[in-house]
């Protein structure tokens, strides 16, 4: 059968389906794309609430909440324990994996869907049943899971002793339907980017995006084993009365910790890695320039994959492992911050004499990338055994972590929802609410976390209910009630955003097919692409990112800077 028969067979398919295989039960990568991140900003909405909470109670202790009244130490521990789950598990991973790299993966590499339609809606599916799950858990005796994010043990593991919390056995669920799920994503994503690229799409032609999608797809498959073998030890702990974690027993607590961590610190690359290429779409777009040094960001993405395992003990310092430990994973977290430094810098020349224009995306990657750098500069400080001594478990590291992951998911993923909204849905968004909602959300959050390393810094501890209760931090109170009142700011200033979402959704302009004048491969498409992606399969003759490979001239951009790159990535 020919390309354009075997087109129109599809898209005859397509218009027999009904309303619950097109919109819900779909195999379409673009409509799974939507449906997580439809599930992704739900959990947006419950985890940002937690955080109101939260800083209520931190800044006015002993007081009626409103709404919900006081806000008892059991509850408060809950609080925290789902806050750190859902924006970490359940927000990141659904939109900047679920969302960005199944809507993006196929476009980018000309490919009509993903390799594996059918398990790609069964993990979009397995995920709304670990949501669902965990949804409960809030309404069992007892309450959700309150052992803190990261289940450490054996807090966590004495539910046989103590009469059984079912909040935390379906948090332990709910996490592992979860892993489930992206392992069958990532499973996807790596049999796409590899068999159906279209001919001439080389690995060194795929966008930034796609190497970092697929590089975070790898770490997760190889570091969620331990956990999810951690995490059937601890609910039998809990449930059997096995002692793997119980010292009474002969268990090891401090076993868990490196089980979750050599998940856990490949993970928050895992999340921080697709926002950095969503970034570097974007600077390239609106800089007028190919980015800068495209296969050393590749190389050191991958440098930085392979480090990711080799730092997880830097969470450890006092946790009583072999204090000879200290000095190797020092080092390694040190050398680490190398490849996310030479991308810092690729970010920081691709914008070098650049004629840059500020439309809502680009000022959201400017964000992210300005917001990072104080995130990896923080972060030199917790990976220094001597200093982490003093700053471990205070609100610096809850800074620090902030301001790292915060510029993944909430920045590049506001810069990648505003560039791709048009290519998603068809439809322009709203640039004046779009710069109202950035300026907004740029001032809060460094209202929020830029005094919180004060905080830290003047001994204030994490995972506490009432910090009235210790005479050394009475002082540092005023400064708690700032940084509530500014999260609380934070948390009105994503109202323009919403608006905006779902106004443009409907009432937006009109979307050309590049309104951004931008040369990857998705935008050659239509807008929103149809069923099958694209009317032929591209022939891929050049790449954006060859003009700025060495030895390869440059005399083909215009001279005028304001004129947009020609589209040479396709036929």
């Amino acid at each position: 059968m020919s390309d354009a028969a075997a087109t129109g067979a599809r898209e005859a398919h397509h218009e027999e389906l009904g309303f619950w295989r097109t919109y819900v039960f779909s195999t379409d990568h673009k409509t799974i794309a939507k449906q997580y991140l439809s599930l992704g900003l739900f959990w947006a909405i419950v985890g940002g609430l937690m955080t109101y909470l939260m800083r209520w109670q931190l800044a006015y202790p002993d007081t009626a909440a409103p709404v919900w009244g006081f806000i008892a130490p059991d509850f408060y521990n809950m609080l925290v324990t789902m806050h750190g789950t859902i924006m970490v598990f359940f927000v990141a991973m659904p939109i900047l994996l679920g969302a960005f790299g199944n809507f993006l993966i196929p476009l980018m590499i000309g490919a009509r869907d993903m390799a594996f339609p059918r398990l790609n809606m069964l993990s979009v599916w397995v995920f709304t049943l670990s949501s669902l799950v965990l949804l409960v858990s809030f309404f069992v005796p007892g309450g959700a899971a309150s052992a803190g994010w990261t289940g450490y043990p054996p807090l966590s593991a004495k539910a046989v002793y103590t009469g059984v919390d079912w909040g935390l056995n379906l948090w332990l669920l709910a996490l592992a339907l979860e892993f489930v799920s992206f392992l069958m994503g990532g499973i996807n994503f790596l049999t796409t980017t590899i068999n159906l690229r279209a001919p001439g799409m080389t690995f060194f032609r795929l966008p930034l995006i796609i190497w970092m999608q697929i590089t975070a797809a790898v770490l997760f498959m190889l570091s969620v084993g331990p956990l999810i073998a951690g995490a059937v030890m601890l609910l039998m702990d809990r449930v059997v009365g096995t002692t793997f974690y119980l010292p009474e027993g002969g268990g090891e607590p401090l076993l868990w910790q490196h089980l979750f961590w050599f998940f856990g610190h490949p993970e928050v690359y895992v999340i921080l890695l697709p926002g950095m290429g969503m970034a570097l779409e974007v600077l390239a777009v609106f800089s007028r320039k190919p980015i800068f040094g495209y296969r050393a960001i590749i190389y050191s993405t991958i440098a930085a994959g392979m480090l990711s395992f080799v730092v997880w003990a830097h969470h450890q310092f006092l946790s009583g492992m072999d204090p000879r430990l200290a000095m190797p994973f020092s080092i390694t977290t040190i050398l680490i911050s190398v490849p996310f430094a030479l991308i810092v810098f690729a970010m920081i020349a691709t914008l070098w004499r650049a004629s840059i224009s500020f439309p809502t995306p680009m000022l959201f990657a400017l964000g992210t990338l300005s917001v990072f750098i104080i995130g990896g500069l923080t972060g030199i400080f917790n990976g220094s055994a001597p200093v982490d001594i003093y700053i471990h478990d205070t609100y610096f590291v809850v800074a620090h972590f902030h301001f790292t992951l915060f510029s993944a998911t909430v920045f590049a993923g506001f810069a990648g929802l505003y560039f791709w909204f048009p290519k998603m849905f068809g439809r322009m968004t709203n640039e004046t609410l779009g710069k109202i909602h950035f300026w907004l959300t740029f001032i809060f959050f460094n209202a929020v976390f830029v005094p919180m390393h004060f905080v830290g810094l003047g001994g204030m501890m994490r995972r506490i209910a009432n910090p009235m209760q210790y005479e050394f931090l009475i002082p540092l109170q005023p400064m708690n009630v700032f940084i509530t009142v500014a999260s609380i700011l934070l948390l009105l200033s994503q109202i323009p955003f919403v608006i905006n979402f779902f106004w443009s959704m409907v009432r937006g302009r009109l979307a050309a097919r590049n309104p951004w004048q931008a040369n990857t491969l998705e935008w050659s498409a239509p807008s929103p692409p149809p069923h099958g992606n694209f009317e032929t399969i591209p022939t891929i003759y050049r790449s954006a990112y060859e003009y700025s490979s060495p030895g390869v001239a440059e005399d083909w951009l215009p001279q005028d800077r304001s004129v947009p790159m020609p589209a040479a990535t396709q036929k």
